[in-house]
């Protein structure tokens, strides 16, 4: 594909976004965000160019931090999909994401992530993530919320249980 036509596949995947932020935000759902999630590579019995998953934000629908628009998509294209790697797919995101959803597709192993506005956009109405970055970079003990590591005997053995077990799911 060229990269004229990429562009283009972009900004119609982009303007849906886009249409699932202001849709979920009149509705009282969340913030002003939307993301959906574009299968680009077809696996067996995969329709390439198909959106897999929708999401606006939904933390005051759900009482749930974490109901991001992007992960609202993520869960819903995974589910879909029925599994939880998504190698071939783009995630579309109105605005840059939070940490938590970079995070979340960077597990879920998106191929790439094309977005609209910018953080400072969304910051510039209240939706700023610079905090959150800047904690991620201090030492654990010195964070807003401080990570404690105490020692136990034998906390190791459910990740040794997990790690000697042939069946394990690898993720």
């Amino acid at each position: 594909m060229s990269p004229d036509r990429d562009r283009e596949t972009d900004r119609t995947y982009l303007l849906r976004a886009l249409a699932l932020a202001a849709a979920g935000a009149a509705r009282g759902e969340g913030g002003p965000f939307g993301a959906l999630v574009v299968r680009v590579g077809a696996a067996e019995r995969e329709s390439p160019g198909e959106v897999v998953g929708e999401g606006c934000n939904r933390v005051v629908a759900c009482n749930d931090p974490t109901a991001h628009a992007e992960i609202v998509a993520i869960r819903d294209a995974c589910r879909r999909l029925g599994r939880f790697h998504l190698e071939d797919c783009v995630l579309y995101a109105s605005s840059e994401p939070c940490p938590m959803c970079l995070a979340a597709a960077c597990w879920a192993r998106v191929q790439r992530i094309v977005y609209a506005n910018p953080r400072a956009v969304a910051a510039a109405v209240g939706f700023c993530d610079d905090d959150l970055y800047c904690e991620l970079s201090l030492p654990p003990a010195e964070r807003r919320v401080p990570l404690e590591h105490l020692a136990l005997p034998g906390a190791d053995a459910p990740l040794r249980a997990w790690f000697a077990d042939p069946a394990r799911v690898r993720y």
